[in-house]
């Protein structure tokens, strides 16, 4: 893996272009948060000086090769789709309980609820104050990808209306609150730099898909991972009562083997620490596993299709090289 960059990048000129794109984009995060009010001034760095892997600007970066990558809209695009992202974790947080955000304690933990919440706002209004300067169609775009968020976490704290409908709400869910903003990423970069529209609206899809594949993957590794993957521990999700793909399949199972761990996720929260670690165990043995990354594949195989209709840039390469990626990691 190349430097600052979330997959390998073969082509040394494309690799050297896109890192120096990203480490812009971590410089220009830490300016966007900077205010006169130090407490929230604070509060904003936390999660930025936290990491990530910054999906969503680096698409934004790969969507623009397709086009004119040197339009300087397109650096504060792939700032205000990060700022966008971040925001939501912050929101995220409180809603979900979650005490711990990429290896640190979440922000609502250390300042409150009420200083957590104003943060995720700032980040709304920075992002969006980047994206008004940015011509009709980003602030189009942008608005609707908001919507949909906000659908999408609408719809998850509503829970589904029937447990026949758990499966369909959860790929809705997940389509909105999260392939959405990396729908949004690579069609806003080739958006900003002017690439062909049946281009940009291959690489959405692309991006949708794979999206959806990314979200599914870490359902699949909340369950299967031994240590800690992207700052939270094993089973986060399991303890939390959110559900994943892997809890949902094995909920409905009826096998009278299954009968306690479909009585164990039908708990809702597993805070207590025996409860949790048999419901683990018990669902890292079982099939929901292997069907979880089947799906992880068929939407990642979707992806690989909408790229094979790409352009041939070395671009294309590293979207293909997403696609593996994201399938590898729940191996």
């Amino acid at each position: 893996m190349n430097a600052d960059l979330p997959v390998k990048v073969a082509d040394p000129v494309l690799a050297g272009e896109l890192a120096d794109g990203m480490a812009s984009v971590e410089e220009q995060l830490l300016a966007a948060v900077e205010t006169g009010n130090e407490l929230l001034s604070s509060a904003s760095r936390h999660l930025i000086g936290a990491g990530g892997k910054r999906l969503r600007p680096f698409l934004v970066l790969l969507g623009a090769r397709f086009g004119d990558p040197g339009d300087p809209r397109i650096l504060r695009s792939a700032v205000a789709m990060e700022l966008t992202h971040i925001g939501t974790l912050y929101h995220d947080d409180i809603m979900d309980g979650a005490v711990i955000r990429r290896g640190v304690p979440s922000a609502h933990v250390l300042w409150g609820t009420a200083v957590a919440v104003r943060t995720g706002n700032f980040f709304f209004a920075r992002a969006s104050q980047l994206i008004a300067g940015l011509g009709d169609e980003a602030i189009g775009l942008h608005a609707r990808t908001f919507m949909r968020l906000i659908d999408g976490q609408a719809a998850e704290t509503a829970g589904p209306q029937s447990e026949a409908d758990s499966l369909n709400h959860h790929f809705n869910v997940l389509g909105n609150k999260t392939a959405s903003l990396f729908t949004a990423s690579g069609q806003m970069g080739c958006a900003m730099s002017g690439a062909a529209p049946e281009v940009t609206a291959r690489v959405a899809r692309a991006c949708e898909a794979w999206g959806m594949a990314y979200q599914l993957s870490d359902d699949v590794l909340d369950v299967t991972a031994e240590s800690t993957v992207a700052g939270k521990a094993p089973g986060a999700d399991l303890r939390e009562g959110v559900p994943t793909l892997p809890m949902l399949y094995a909920a409905h199972s009826s096998a009278p083997s299954d009968a306690r761990l479909v009585d164990l996720l039908h708990r809702g929260q597993l805070t207590d620490p025996d409860l949790h670690a048999e419901a683990l165990a018990l669902l890292r043995e079982h099939e929901a596993i292997d069907l979880a990354r089947a799906e992880v594949r068929r939407w990642a195989e979707a992806a690989r299709v909408e790229c094979a209709g790409l352009p041939d840039i070395p671009a294309r390469a590293v979207f293909e090289r997403l696609c593996d990626f994201v399938v590898e990691r729940t191996l």
